[in-house]
């Protein structure tokens, strides 16, 4: 055990090392932006160019195909960035280069040009590359020889997450909707710098910890496969290197891909078709998707049938819970894409009298009562560290107080208008504020002798979750084909999102965890990256899909599009169950 990690010890905050906190705010800062950037980006794209607050009319399919491949990048370069800081540069360095990045971006984004769009969004891209992979790198440096102590750090961690993302689209949507898009993205981008400048500035709290790597080459996977040995057991056997076919097949895939994912915005963005072909009436950018997913499948055909029995069986599991992941989060981040457009456009979101006046209430309370808590947590850090970082407390400070600031405006403006007009984006806080509620149950679950087998919780996830676009499928039934706006009820989107939290609940936190129990220290990067490559191809195909909302609307009804997310996950959900007499086989006593 390093001296740098036992002296975080030394000042703790709510019984954690500080440094913990500076880390907690940092990645609370990323999230906001993240989550206040996407919010809006879609209503704005999609939204009418004459109004109080225009946006740019575009086509849902292109809006939707522009967020899907933004989607898409940002769980693929965090690869490429965790590698970067292994090697070169460090974890630190990494996320203050992340952050850099990613408040430029936000703020080409402010300047609302096609031109400043298109380089905020790589800028963000190439910044998330960078941050993603290195926070939890560093708690993971932070807590060695402290592996007790690990779990509680990444439950108080994935509470900034959650805080981020809930202020984050509740102040950039409250912005964006009701003063101008271009103060939603640039609050998104000044809160990153804050975030960016803070971390910078507590640098004395982390010693060398994720300091720039010396000659020993020990990275992000290995400091994830030290952590993951201590949960599984060893195996043993010989390597399978990469033959030619592997390369080859590798290659051709790559190729594909980015035909595909530089050719779909292009398509529908710019009508740049770069090869203008159609095979079996399929598009030039669906051949080279379907190309692209069949080579991916053949990839782990060919490879893993060359592992010894045990650890092939455990990776033809891991497999397919890969697979049912990709579905899952096609369906789910809809919440990101068609959701905000049906929220616009289906959804009665005007309230008068005393209905006006409890939601205002709740409101109050869902916006105060978590930014009191947080307010709390950071008057805890500040007793403890200001004396060895103070400028990084008061650069804190300072972004809390624009937060209340921000909050007390809006409750002003919320209960000074008789009326109300919930925003798009309010609804989409709701996950967050679930998943704050929830998770302490599940984890109780988890831990207790109820525990279910893997199989059991991604059926679950995936039929639980379609319950809500199930309910939402019902809501629309009596909406005529190609209606354009209808009046439905707020509670089905409540309702909605509170089935999808359960089922991302159930299902999310299985990948990395089955991740660690399945697969051999020594393969843990390739199938990282087979899981990663699996997220982002669901992301992808929640847009590519999603994108067709209107043309599906106008031929089958709004209803139907739902139940496309409401019968494949049922039907993969129900699959999985079945399937776990193999699976439980497949995975040699692994739980």
């Amino acid at each position: 055990m390093s001296n740098s990690s036992e002296n975080f010890f030394e000042t703790k905050v709510m019984g954690h090392p500080a440094g913990l906190f500076v880390l907690f705010f940092t990645e609370m800062w990323e999230r906001f932006s993240y989550y206040g950037m996407r919010a809006i980006l879609v209503i704005f794209l999609t939204g009418a160019l004459v109004g109080d607050n225009p946006g740019w009319d575009w086509d849902k399919p292109a809006a939707l195909s522009l967020l899907g491949t933004y989607a898409m990048f940002v769980y693929l370069t965090p690869i490429v960035g965790g590698w970067l800081a292994d090697n070169k540069i460090g974890y630190r360095m990494a996320v203050v280069i992340g952050a850099l990045l990613m408040t430029l971006g936000h703020a080409s984004m402010a300047i609302e040009t096609p031109t400043f769009l298109y380089i905020g969004i790589s800028l963000l891209i190439l910044g998330n590359g960078f941050f993603k992979p290195n926070m939890t790198s560093i708690i993971s440096k932070m807590y060695e020889g402290h592996d007790e102590k690990k779990d509680g750090a990444y439950n108080i961690f994935y509470m900034g997450v959650n805080a981020g993302a809930f202020l984050g689209i509740m102040l950039c949507g409250w912005l964006g909707e009701n003063v101008g898009w271009s103060y939603g993205f640039g609050l998104a981008g000044i809160f990153m710098f804050l975030g960016m400048v803070q971390f910078y500035y507590a640098q004395p709290l982390f010693g060398d910890v994720g300091a720039k790597p010396k000659n020993e080459k020990k990275g992000i996977i290995d400091t994830l496969s030290e952590d993951l040995e201590s949960s599984k057991e060893k195996i043993s056997g010989k390597l399978n290197h990469f033959i030619t076919i592997d390369y080859l097949l590798i290659g051709v895939f790559i190729i594909s891909a980015l035909i595909f994912i530089v050719n779909d915005p292009l398509s529908k963005i710019g009508n740049i078709n770069t090869l203008n072909f159609t095979v079996a009436g399929m598009t030039d950018s669906l051949f080279f998707a379907l190309l692209a997913a069949i080579l991916f499948i053949l990839i782990l055909i060919v490879r893993i049938p060359r592992y010894e029995r045990v650890v092939r069986d455990r990776m033809i599991a891991f497999t397919i819970f890969c697979i049912f992941t990709i579905f899952f989060w096609a369906a789910f981040e809809q919440a990101a894409g068609s959701l905000p457009i049906y929220t616009r456009d289906f959804t009665d979101r005007v309230l008068e009298g005393n209905a006006a006046s409890i939601f205002k209430i709740i409101d109050a309370i869902v916006t105060v009562v978590p930014i009191g808590i947080i307010t709390y947590v950071l008057i805890s850090l500040f007793r403890q560290t200001f004396s060895r970082i103070g400028f990084s407390n008061i650069v804190l400070a300072i972004s809390f107080v624009i937060i209340w600031a921000l909050v007390i405006y809006k409750l002003y403006i919320n209960f000074s208008a008789e009326a109300k007009e919930v925003e798009i984006t309010w609804f989409a806080i709701l996950n967050s504020l679930f998943i704050i509620v929830f998770a302490p149950l599940f984890t109780k679950w988890w831990d207790s002798k109820y525990n279910p087998p893997a199989s059991v919780k991604y059926g679950l996830g995936l039929i639980i979750m379609a319950i809500g676009f199930g309910l939402l499928a019902f809501a629309t039934r009596n909406v005529p084909l190609g209606a354009e706006t209808a009046k439905l009820s707020m509670i089905w989107l409540v309702l909605a999102y509170l089935f999808h939290t359960l089922g991302e609940l159930c299902l999310s936190p299985m990948g990395l965890s089955y991740l660690s129990k399945l697969v051999p220290a020594r393969m843990v990067a390739f199938m990282f990256g087979v899981y990663y490559l699996a997220i982002a191809i669901g992301n992808k195909m929640a847009h590519y899909v999603g994108g067709d909302i209107e043309k599906i609307t106008k031929e089958d009804g709004l209803s139907y599009f739902f139940l496309i997310f409401t019968v494949v996950p049922i039907g993969l959900g129900l699959l999985s169950f079945a399937l776990h007499p193999l699976l439980k086989r497949l995975m040699h006593g692994v739980r």
